[in-house]
C-alpha cells in the first residue's frame, strides 16, 4: 500500500500479538512515524477483537500491520499460525485489510534499545510489546518511504 499516494492520509496501526498483551504502535497520517500506543491486555478473543476495532476505528487506519512471527530459518512455526488465524479474524472484524511483516529481531532490538536506557527491569517488562510494535511499524514505514 503506498501511503503517500492515499489522498486521506489514513494511518497504519501495528501490532505485536502475543498471549498475553498486544504491543501496539501508530502511523502518523503522512505515514511517517510511529508511535507506541498503550498496550493492550488480553482478555479473550471477542474483546480483543472489539478493543482493537474500535482504536482502528478512532484513528482513522487504513490498514492493520501484523508483526509475524518466523523462525530465524524464515519457516513459519505455530505461532505464525496462530496470528495468521488472528488476523484474518481481526480483518473480518474490521474490514481492513492486514499485512503481515517478519518481525524476526523486533523483540530482541526493543529489549536491547531499553536495557541501554537505564531503566528498571519491571519497566522495560512493562515497555518492551510497545516498543516492539514502534520498531515493526518504523521498518515497514521506512521501506514504503524508499523510492
Amino acid at each position: 500500500m503506498d501511503l503517500k499516494a492515499n489522498s486521506n492520509n489514513r494511518r497504519v496501526l501495528a501490532l505485536d500479538l502475543g498471549k498475553r498483551r498486544i504491543g501496539l504502535a501508530l502511523s502518523d497520517p503522512l505515514g511517517i512515524t510511529a508511535q507506541g500506543l498503550p498496550t493492550l491486555q488480553r482478555t479473550n478473543l471477542r474483546e480483543d477483537l472489539a478493543a482493537l476495532a474500535s482504536l482502528a476505528e478512532e484513528h482513522g487506519v487504513a490498514l492493520l500491520l501484523m508483526g509475524f512471527p518466523l523462525h530465524m530459518s524464515g519457516r513459519e512455526g505455530r505461532q505464525a499460525e496462530y496470528t495468521r488465524e488472528f488476523g484474518e479474524r481481526l480483518a473480518a472484524r474490521t474490514g481492513l485489510p492486514i499485512r503481515y511483516w517478519d518481525e524476526r529481531l523486533t523483540t530482541v532490538e526493543a529489549q536491547r534499545v531499553l536495557k541501554s536506557s537505564g531503566i528498571s527491569i519491571a519497566k522495560r517488562a512493562r515497555a518492551v510489546d510497545r516498543l516492539s510494535a514502534q520498531i515493526l511499524l518504523a521498518s515497514y514505514l521506512d521501506l514504503e518511504a524508499e523510492p
